[in-house]
Protein backbone atom coordinates (compact mmCIF):
# COMPACT_ATOMS: atom_id res chain seq x y z
CA UNK A 1 0.00 0.00 0.00
CA UNK A 2 1.58 3.27 -1.13
CA UNK A 3 2.71 5.82 1.42
CA UNK A 4 2.25 9.35 0.08
CA UNK A 5 4.14 12.28 1.55
CA UNK A 6 4.56 14.70 -1.37
CA UNK A 7 2.29 16.69 -3.66
CA UNK A 8 3.39 15.01 -6.89
CA UNK A 9 2.52 11.50 -5.67
CA UNK A 10 -0.74 12.80 -4.18
CA UNK A 11 -1.81 14.37 -7.48
CA UNK A 12 -1.06 11.13 -9.33
CA UNK A 13 -3.02 9.06 -6.81
CA UNK A 14 -6.05 11.36 -6.91
CA UNK A 15 -6.08 11.02 -10.70
CA UNK A 16 -5.96 7.23 -10.31
CA UNK A 17 -8.98 7.38 -8.00
CA UNK A 18 -10.83 9.58 -10.48
CA UNK A 19 -10.31 7.05 -13.27
CA UNK A 20 -11.26 4.07 -11.10
CA UNK A 21 -14.34 2.44 -12.51
CA UNK A 22 -14.85 5.38 -14.88
CA UNK A 23 -17.16 4.66 -17.78
CA UNK A 24 -18.17 1.38 -19.35
CA UNK A 25 -16.30 -0.32 -22.16
CA UNK A 26 -17.86 -0.25 -25.63
CA UNK A 27 -18.24 -4.03 -25.54
CA UNK A 28 -20.19 -3.99 -22.27
CA UNK A 29 -22.30 -1.05 -23.44
CA UNK A 30 -23.23 -2.88 -26.65
CA UNK A 31 -23.99 -6.13 -24.81
CA UNK A 32 -26.28 -4.35 -22.36
CA UNK A 33 -28.07 -2.38 -25.07
CA UNK A 34 -28.65 -5.57 -27.07
CA UNK A 35 -30.10 -7.32 -24.00
CA UNK A 36 -32.37 -4.37 -23.21
CA UNK A 37 -33.65 -4.15 -26.79
CA UNK A 38 -34.32 -7.88 -26.80
CA UNK A 39 -36.25 -7.69 -23.52
CA UNK A 40 -38.24 -4.66 -24.69
CA UNK A 41 -39.22 -6.49 -27.88
CA UNK A 42 -39.70 -10.09 -26.71
CA UNK A 43 -40.51 -9.72 -23.00
CA UNK A 44 -40.56 -12.90 -20.92
CA UNK A 45 -39.10 -14.96 -23.77
CA UNK A 46 -35.94 -12.84 -23.78
CA UNK A 47 -35.72 -12.65 -19.99
CA UNK A 48 -35.89 -16.44 -19.72
CA UNK A 49 -33.29 -16.83 -22.47
CA UNK A 50 -30.75 -14.68 -20.62
CA UNK A 51 -31.62 -16.22 -17.26
CA UNK A 52 -30.82 -19.65 -18.69
CA UNK A 53 -27.65 -18.33 -20.28
CA UNK A 54 -26.21 -16.49 -17.29
CA UNK A 55 -27.78 -17.94 -14.14
CA UNK A 56 -29.65 -21.24 -14.41
CA UNK A 57 -29.96 -23.41 -17.50
CA UNK A 58 -33.08 -25.12 -16.16
CA UNK A 59 -35.10 -21.95 -15.52
CA UNK A 60 -38.72 -22.36 -16.63
CA UNK A 61 -40.43 -19.43 -14.90
CA UNK A 62 -39.63 -16.02 -13.44
CA UNK A 63 -41.84 -15.50 -10.39
CA UNK A 64 -41.31 -17.27 -7.06
CA UNK A 65 -44.38 -18.52 -5.24
CA UNK A 66 -45.04 -17.65 -1.58
CA UNK A 67 -44.48 -21.34 -0.80
CA UNK A 68 -41.03 -21.33 -2.41
CA UNK A 69 -40.08 -18.20 -0.47
CA UNK A 70 -41.30 -19.64 2.84
CA UNK A 71 -39.70 -23.03 2.25
CA UNK A 72 -36.30 -21.45 1.59
CA UNK A 73 -36.66 -18.92 4.44
CA UNK A 74 -37.36 -21.72 6.93
CA UNK A 75 -33.84 -23.07 6.29
CA UNK A 76 -32.23 -19.91 7.72
CA UNK A 77 -30.56 -20.33 11.11
CA UNK A 78 -32.57 -18.91 14.06
CA UNK A 79 -29.71 -16.72 15.30
CA UNK A 80 -29.48 -15.10 11.85
CA UNK A 81 -33.22 -14.43 11.87
CA UNK A 82 -32.87 -12.75 15.28
CA UNK A 83 -30.05 -10.58 13.89
CA UNK A 84 -32.28 -9.61 10.96
CA UNK A 85 -35.07 -8.65 13.37
CA UNK A 86 -32.80 -6.31 15.34
CA UNK A 87 -31.47 -4.74 12.15
CA UNK A 88 -34.96 -4.38 10.66
CA UNK A 89 -36.27 -2.48 13.69
CA UNK A 90 -33.31 -0.10 13.76
CA UNK A 91 -33.42 0.55 10.01
CA UNK A 92 -37.18 1.14 10.05
CA UNK A 93 -37.00 3.45 13.07
CA UNK A 94 -34.29 5.55 11.43
CA UNK A 95 -36.13 5.85 8.13
CA UNK A 96 -39.40 6.77 9.83
CA UNK A 97 -37.66 9.98 10.89
CA UNK A 98 -37.36 10.89 7.19
CA UNK A 99 -41.09 10.84 6.49
CA UNK A 100 -42.35 13.93 4.65
CA UNK A 101 -45.91 15.25 4.62
CA UNK A 102 -47.97 17.46 2.35
CA UNK A 103 -47.79 21.10 3.41
CA UNK A 104 -49.59 24.32 2.51
CA UNK A 105 -49.25 27.96 3.37
CA UNK A 106 -52.01 30.51 2.80
CA UNK A 107 -53.00 34.12 3.18
CA UNK A 108 -56.27 35.85 2.19
CA UNK A 109 -55.48 35.69 -1.52
CA UNK A 110 -53.28 32.64 -2.20
CA UNK A 111 -52.70 29.02 -1.28
CA UNK A 112 -49.23 27.57 -1.96
CA UNK A 113 -47.82 24.22 -0.96
CA UNK A 114 -46.47 20.85 -1.92
CA UNK A 115 -48.31 17.54 -2.20
CA UNK A 116 -46.13 14.59 -1.11
CA UNK A 117 -47.15 11.28 -2.64
CA UNK A 118 -45.35 7.91 -2.67
CA UNK A 119 -44.23 6.49 -6.01
CA UNK A 120 -46.79 3.82 -6.83
CA UNK A 121 -44.59 0.97 -8.08
CA UNK A 122 -40.88 0.35 -7.37
CA UNK A 123 -38.46 -2.30 -8.56
CA UNK A 124 -35.75 -3.46 -6.15
CA UNK A 125 -32.65 -5.17 -7.51
CA UNK A 126 -30.75 -7.43 -5.10
CA UNK A 127 -27.38 -8.82 -6.27
CA UNK A 128 -27.12 -12.60 -6.23
CA UNK A 129 -24.91 -15.14 -7.95
CA UNK A 130 -22.20 -16.60 -5.73
CA UNK A 131 -22.79 -14.14 -2.87
CA UNK A 132 -25.97 -13.36 -0.93
CA UNK A 133 -26.99 -9.91 0.28
CA UNK A 134 -30.00 -10.03 2.61
CA UNK A 135 -28.92 -6.64 4.00
CA UNK A 136 -29.62 -5.14 0.56
CA UNK A 137 -33.19 -6.43 0.84
CA UNK A 138 -33.61 -4.63 4.17
CA UNK A 139 -31.95 -1.39 3.06
CA UNK A 140 -33.90 -1.01 -0.18
CA UNK A 141 -37.32 -2.34 0.75
CA UNK A 142 -37.78 -0.72 4.18
CA UNK A 143 -37.55 2.94 3.06
CA UNK A 144 -39.97 2.20 0.21
CA UNK A 145 -42.42 0.68 2.69
CA UNK A 146 -42.04 3.60 5.08
CA UNK A 147 -42.76 6.02 2.21
CA UNK A 148 -45.98 4.13 1.47
CA UNK A 149 -45.06 2.54 -1.87
CA UNK A 150 -47.99 0.28 -2.76
CA UNK A 151 -46.24 -2.17 -5.10
CA UNK A 152 -42.68 -3.50 -4.69
CA UNK A 153 -41.26 -5.93 -7.26
CA UNK A 154 -37.99 -7.55 -6.22
CA UNK A 155 -35.54 -9.19 -8.65
CA UNK A 156 -32.67 -11.38 -7.47
CA UNK A 157 -30.60 -13.80 -9.58
CA UNK A 158 -30.11 -17.37 -8.39
CA UNK A 159 -26.91 -18.88 -9.72
CA UNK A 160 -27.47 -22.54 -10.50
CA UNK A 161 -31.11 -22.24 -9.54
CA UNK A 162 -30.35 -22.22 -5.82
CA UNK A 163 -32.58 -20.07 -3.64
CA UNK A 164 -30.56 -18.46 -0.85
CA UNK A 165 -32.34 -19.00 2.49
CA UNK A 166 -31.07 -15.76 4.04
CA UNK A 167 -32.19 -13.56 1.17
CA UNK A 168 -35.55 -15.33 1.27
CA UNK A 169 -35.74 -14.90 5.05
CA UNK A 170 -35.28 -11.14 4.68
CA UNK A 171 -37.89 -11.04 1.91
CA UNK A 172 -40.37 -13.03 4.01
CA UNK A 173 -39.72 -10.86 7.07
CA UNK A 174 -40.64 -7.74 5.09
CA UNK A 175 -43.62 -9.49 3.46
CA UNK A 176 -42.51 -8.77 -0.10
CA UNK A 177 -44.97 -10.71 -2.21
CA UNK A 178 -43.68 -10.04 -5.73
CA UNK A 179 -40.30 -11.75 -6.16
CA UNK A 180 -38.62 -12.76 -9.41
CA UNK A 181 -35.64 -15.08 -9.94
CA UNK A 182 -34.08 -12.76 -12.49
CA UNK A 183 -30.78 -10.88 -12.50
CA UNK A 184 -28.47 -8.81 -14.65
CA UNK A 185 -29.38 -6.32 -17.37
CA UNK A 186 -32.39 -8.47 -18.28
CA UNK A 187 -33.93 -7.83 -14.85
CA UNK A 188 -33.44 -4.08 -15.25
CA UNK A 189 -34.99 -4.27 -18.72
CA UNK A 190 -37.97 -6.27 -17.50
CA UNK A 191 -38.67 -3.79 -14.71
CA UNK A 192 -38.18 -0.77 -16.97
CA UNK A 193 -40.18 -1.92 -20.01
CA UNK A 194 -42.53 -4.45 -18.46
CA UNK A 195 -43.27 -8.02 -19.61
CA UNK A 196 -46.23 -10.36 -19.31
CA UNK A 197 -44.86 -11.60 -15.97
CA UNK A 198 -43.19 -8.46 -14.61
CA UNK A 199 -45.27 -5.31 -14.70
CA UNK A 200 -43.40 -2.11 -15.49
CA UNK A 201 -42.17 -0.13 -12.48
CA UNK A 202 -41.78 3.62 -11.98
CA UNK A 203 -38.37 3.50 -10.29
CA UNK A 204 -35.52 0.98 -9.95
CA UNK A 205 -33.28 0.92 -6.88
CA UNK A 206 -30.51 -1.34 -5.65
CA UNK A 207 -26.87 -2.09 -6.49
CA UNK A 208 -25.48 -4.56 -9.00
CA UNK A 209 -22.50 -5.44 -11.17
CA UNK A 210 -21.23 -3.35 -14.08
CA UNK A 211 -23.91 -4.78 -16.41
CA UNK A 212 -26.68 -3.83 -14.00
CA UNK A 213 -25.19 -0.35 -13.50
CA UNK A 214 -24.93 0.17 -17.27
CA UNK A 215 -28.52 -0.99 -17.75
CA UNK A 216 -29.80 1.38 -15.08
CA UNK A 217 -27.98 4.27 -16.73
CA UNK A 218 -29.54 3.44 -20.11
CA UNK A 219 -33.15 3.08 -18.88
CA UNK A 220 -32.99 6.25 -16.77
CA UNK A 221 -35.66 8.54 -18.18
CA UNK A 222 -37.93 5.64 -19.06
CA UNK A 223 -38.01 5.00 -15.32
CA UNK A 224 -36.30 6.76 -12.45
CA UNK A 225 -33.28 5.19 -10.70
CA UNK A 226 -31.65 5.75 -7.34
CA UNK A 227 -28.01 6.23 -8.45
CA UNK A 228 -25.24 4.53 -10.41
CA UNK A 229 -23.34 2.54 -7.80
CA UNK A 230 -19.62 2.06 -8.42
CA UNK A 231 -16.91 0.12 -6.57
CA UNK A 232 -16.94 0.40 -2.78
CA UNK A 233 -14.66 2.82 -0.93
CA UNK A 234 -13.59 3.90 2.53
CA UNK A 235 -11.55 6.86 3.73
CA UNK A 236 -10.29 7.23 7.29
CA UNK A 237 -9.16 10.54 8.82
CA UNK A 238 -7.09 9.85 11.92
CA UNK A 239 -4.61 11.42 14.31
CA UNK A 240 -1.93 9.82 16.48
CA UNK A 241 -4.49 8.86 19.15
CA UNK A 242 -6.14 6.33 16.81
CA UNK A 243 -5.82 2.56 17.12
CA UNK A 244 -3.81 1.24 14.15
CA UNK A 245 -5.40 -2.22 14.34
CA UNK A 246 -8.89 -0.70 14.14
CA UNK A 247 -7.95 1.39 11.11
CA UNK A 248 -6.30 -1.52 9.28
CA UNK A 249 -9.32 -3.74 9.89
CA UNK A 250 -11.69 -1.06 8.60
CA UNK A 251 -9.60 -0.40 5.49
CA UNK A 252 -9.56 -4.12 4.71
CA UNK A 253 -13.33 -4.34 5.20
CA UNK A 254 -13.75 -2.44 1.94
CA UNK A 255 -10.67 -3.74 0.14
CA UNK A 256 -12.09 -7.27 0.36
CA UNK A 257 -15.17 -6.28 -1.66
CA UNK A 258 -13.43 -6.40 -5.04
CA UNK A 259 -10.25 -5.42 -6.86
CA UNK A 260 -11.66 -1.98 -7.74
CA UNK A 261 -12.46 -1.06 -4.13
CA UNK A 262 -10.56 1.85 -2.60
CA UNK A 263 -9.19 2.16 0.94
CA UNK A 264 -7.43 5.38 1.99
CA UNK A 265 -6.01 6.69 5.27
CA UNK A 266 -5.40 10.42 5.76
CA UNK A 267 -3.36 11.26 8.84
CA UNK A 268 -1.11 14.01 10.17
CA UNK A 269 0.98 11.41 12.03
CA UNK A 270 3.83 9.60 10.26
CA UNK A 271 4.04 7.35 13.33
CA UNK A 272 0.42 6.23 12.91
CA UNK A 273 0.97 5.78 9.17
CA UNK A 274 3.77 3.30 9.81
CA UNK A 275 1.81 1.43 12.49
CA UNK A 276 -1.19 1.07 10.17
CA UNK A 277 1.02 -0.17 7.33
CA UNK A 278 2.41 -2.86 9.62
CA UNK A 279 -1.08 -3.83 10.81
CA UNK A 280 -2.30 -4.10 7.23
CA UNK A 281 0.45 -6.58 6.42
CA UNK A 282 -0.30 -8.59 9.55
CA UNK A 283 -4.10 -8.73 9.11
CA UNK A 284 -3.94 -9.25 5.37
CA UNK A 285 -1.90 -12.41 5.82
CA UNK A 286 -4.83 -14.18 7.55
CA UNK A 287 -7.68 -12.79 5.45
CA UNK A 288 -9.80 -15.31 3.53
CA UNK A 289 -10.22 -12.89 0.62
CA UNK A 290 -6.56 -11.90 0.74
CA UNK A 291 -5.94 -11.90 -3.02
CA UNK A 292 -8.84 -9.57 -3.71
CA UNK A 293 -7.93 -7.21 -0.86
CA UNK A 294 -4.27 -7.20 -1.87
CA UNK A 295 -5.07 -6.17 -5.45
CA UNK A 296 -7.38 -3.45 -4.18
CA UNK A 297 -4.77 -2.01 -1.83
CA UNK A 298 -2.02 -2.07 -4.44
CA UNK A 299 -4.15 -0.41 -7.12
CA UNK A 300 -6.38 1.98 -5.18
CA UNK A 301 -5.14 2.06 -1.59
CA UNK A 302 -2.97 4.73 0.03
CA UNK A 303 -1.76 6.09 3.32
CA UNK A 304 -1.45 9.85 2.88
CA UNK A 305 0.47 11.93 5.41
CA UNK A 306 -0.88 15.48 5.60
CA UNK A 307 0.45 18.64 7.25
CA UNK A 308 -2.60 18.86 9.50
CA UNK A 309 -6.02 17.39 10.17
CA UNK A 310 -7.49 20.44 8.47
CA UNK A 311 -5.68 19.50 5.26
CA UNK A 312 -6.82 15.90 5.71
CA UNK A 313 -10.46 17.03 5.80
CA UNK A 314 -9.91 19.24 2.74
CA UNK A 315 -8.58 16.22 0.83
CA UNK A 316 -11.46 14.09 2.07
CA UNK A 317 -13.93 16.67 0.75
CA UNK A 318 -12.13 16.57 -2.59
CA UNK A 319 -12.34 12.76 -2.77
CA UNK A 320 -15.95 12.71 -1.45
CA UNK A 321 -15.84 9.11 -0.18
CA UNK A 322 -18.69 6.67 0.14
CA UNK A 323 -17.71 5.84 3.75
CA UNK A 324 -15.77 8.34 5.89
CA UNK A 325 -14.48 7.30 9.30
CA UNK A 326 -13.17 9.97 11.68
CA UNK A 327 -10.81 8.47 14.26
CA UNK A 328 -9.41 11.48 16.06
CA UNK A 329 -9.26 12.56 19.66
CA UNK A 330 -12.27 14.85 19.12
CA UNK A 331 -14.13 13.70 15.98
CA UNK A 332 -17.07 16.06 16.52
CA UNK A 333 -14.70 19.02 16.20
CA UNK A 334 -14.05 18.09 12.56
CA UNK A 335 -17.69 17.48 11.65
CA UNK A 336 -18.53 21.10 10.67
CA UNK A 337 -15.71 21.07 8.09
CA UNK A 338 -16.84 17.82 6.42
CA UNK A 339 -18.85 18.63 3.29
CA UNK A 340 -18.78 15.56 1.05
CA UNK A 341 -19.33 12.01 2.29
CA UNK A 342 -21.96 9.33 1.80
CA UNK A 343 -21.91 8.31 5.46
CA UNK A 344 -19.78 9.65 8.33
CA UNK A 345 -18.68 7.31 11.13
CA UNK A 346 -17.53 9.11 14.28
CA UNK A 347 -15.00 7.67 16.72
CA UNK A 348 -13.09 4.41 17.15
CA UNK A 349 -16.15 2.34 18.12
CA UNK A 350 -18.07 3.08 14.94
CA UNK A 351 -16.70 0.83 12.20
CA UNK A 352 -18.26 1.12 8.77
CA UNK A 353 -19.63 -2.43 9.12
CA UNK A 354 -22.13 -1.18 11.71
CA UNK A 355 -23.62 1.05 9.03
CA UNK A 356 -23.63 -1.78 6.50
CA UNK A 357 -25.93 -3.94 8.58
CA UNK A 358 -27.65 -2.65 11.67
CA UNK A 359 -26.92 0.92 12.79
CA UNK A 360 -30.06 2.27 11.09
CA UNK A 361 -28.98 4.62 8.27
CA UNK A 362 -29.05 3.26 4.74
CA UNK A 363 -26.01 1.49 3.31
CA UNK A 364 -26.89 2.35 -0.30
CA UNK A 365 -24.48 5.26 -0.68
CA UNK A 366 -23.01 7.46 -3.44
CA UNK A 367 -19.61 6.33 -4.75
CA UNK A 368 -16.88 7.60 -7.06
CA UNK A 369 -16.98 11.18 -5.77
CA UNK A 370 -20.73 11.53 -6.35
CA UNK A 371 -21.24 12.29 -2.64
CA UNK A 372 -20.63 15.86 -3.83
CA UNK A 373 -24.22 15.87 -5.08
CA UNK A 374 -25.89 12.51 -4.28
CA UNK A 375 -27.27 11.41 -0.91
CA UNK A 376 -27.80 8.01 0.73
CA UNK A 377 -30.92 6.13 -0.31
CA UNK A 378 -33.79 7.20 1.90
CA UNK A 379 -37.54 7.53 2.25
CA UNK A 380 -37.31 10.77 0.25
CA UNK A 381 -36.24 8.72 -2.81
CA UNK A 382 -39.65 7.08 -2.90
CA UNK A 383 -41.71 10.26 -2.96
CA UNK A 384 -42.90 12.39 -5.83
CA UNK A 385 -43.80 16.01 -5.14
CA UNK A 386 -46.47 18.15 -6.77
CA UNK A 387 -46.61 21.92 -6.32
CA UNK A 388 -49.93 23.28 -5.04
CA UNK A 389 -51.02 26.71 -6.32
CA UNK A 390 -54.36 28.50 -5.71
CA UNK A 391 -55.29 32.20 -6.18
CA UNK A 392 -58.39 34.25 -5.49
CA UNK A 393 -59.47 36.98 -7.91
CA UNK A 394 -57.78 39.55 -5.71
CA UNK A 395 -54.57 37.55 -5.54
CA UNK A 396 -54.65 37.07 -9.33
CA UNK A 397 -54.94 40.80 -9.93
CA UNK A 398 -51.97 41.51 -7.66
CA UNK A 399 -49.68 39.41 -9.88
CA UNK A 400 -51.35 39.89 -13.26
CA UNK A 401 -49.18 42.75 -14.55
CA UNK A 402 -45.99 41.06 -13.33
CA UNK A 403 -46.73 37.81 -15.18
CA UNK A 404 -47.96 39.64 -18.31
CA UNK A 405 -44.76 41.70 -18.45
CA UNK A 406 -42.48 38.67 -18.16
CA UNK A 407 -44.50 36.67 -20.72
CA UNK A 408 -44.33 39.58 -23.19
CA UNK A 409 -40.55 39.97 -23.00
CA UNK A 410 -40.17 36.22 -23.58
CA UNK A 411 -42.34 36.53 -26.67
CA UNK A 412 -44.96 34.08 -25.42
CA UNK A 413 -48.16 35.83 -26.44
CA UNK A 414 -50.50 33.00 -25.49
CA UNK A 415 -49.04 32.99 -21.98
CA UNK A 416 -49.74 36.70 -21.64
CA UNK A 417 -53.25 36.20 -23.07
CA UNK A 418 -54.16 33.83 -20.21
CA UNK A 419 -53.66 36.86 -17.96
CA UNK A 420 -55.23 39.53 -20.24
CA UNK A 421 -58.43 37.56 -20.85
CA UNK A 422 -59.03 37.01 -17.13
CA UNK A 423 -58.05 40.54 -16.13
CA UNK A 424 -60.25 42.13 -18.84
CA UNK A 425 -63.18 40.01 -17.73
CA UNK A 426 -62.78 41.20 -14.15
CA UNK A 427 -62.41 44.82 -15.28
CA UNK A 428 -65.48 44.59 -17.53
CA UNK A 429 -67.54 43.09 -14.70
CA UNK A 430 -66.53 45.92 -12.37
CA UNK A 431 -67.39 48.49 -15.07
CA UNK A 432 -70.87 47.10 -15.77
CA UNK A 433 -71.80 46.54 -12.15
Amino acid sequence: MRLIKNKKDLTAFLETLKQRGAGVSDDIEKTVRDILKDVEKKGDQAVLKYTRKFDFKGATKLKLTPGEITSAANKAAPDVIRAFEVAEKRIRRYHELQVEETWTTADNDTILGQAIRPIRRVGVYVPGGKAAYPSTVLMNVIPAQVAGVKEIALCVPFSGGEVNPYVMAAIKMLDVKEVYAVGGAQAVGAMAYGTDSIKRVDKIVGPGNIYVAAAKRIVFGIVDIDMIAGPSEILVVADNSANAAFIAADLLSQAEHDELASAVLLTDSISLAKRVAAELRRQLATLTRRKIAEKSLVAYGAIIVTRSLHQAVELSNQIAPEHLEVMTESPMDLLPAIENAGAIFLGPWTPEALGDYAAGPNHTLPTGGTARFFSPLGVYDFYKRSSLVGFTKKGFMKLASVVETIADIEGLEAHANTIRIRRNRLINKQTTS
